[in-house]
């Protein structure tokens, strides 16, 4: 059993894959000085690049942790969610409040889909 580390530092990997599944780490927004709408949105576009990278896709996703720091936030944030998920592929999905690395962020996501299958 090969295990793939993609974007491997000192402290993390950001994409490693494992048996035709691809963990994703957390990732979060391109700019923190945003609100939640625009936090969401560069945020999954992160987790759709490297999902390609991984060789997956939004249609493959297994599952999504996503840590807000505020449920007031709840609501907007779910918009932006479900219009970025293809329609019948939603993943088995958490959302939890959480302190977050750094006080601007509002909202992190952690990721596990398989692998699309290359004939």
């Amino acid at each position: 059993m090969t295990i793939e580390r993609i974007e491997t530092g000192a402290r993390m990997s950001r994409i490693v894959k494992h048996n035709g599944v691809v963990y994703l780490c957390g990732q979060v927004c391109a700019d923190a000085t945003q609100g939640i709408e625009h936090q969401t949105q560069t945020m999954l576009d992160k987790v759709e690049a490297f999902l390609v990278k991984a060789g997956s896709d939004k249609e493959h996703m297994l599952s999504a942790t996503i840590y807000i720091k505020d449920m007031k936030d709840f609501a907007a944030m779910n918009a932006v969610w479900e219009a970025w998920v293809p329609d019948g592929f939603a993943p088995v999905r958490a959302c939890v409040t959480a302190d977050m690395a750094r006080e601007a962020l509002l909202v992190e996501i952690s990721v596990v889909a398989a692998e699309i299958e290359t004939e």
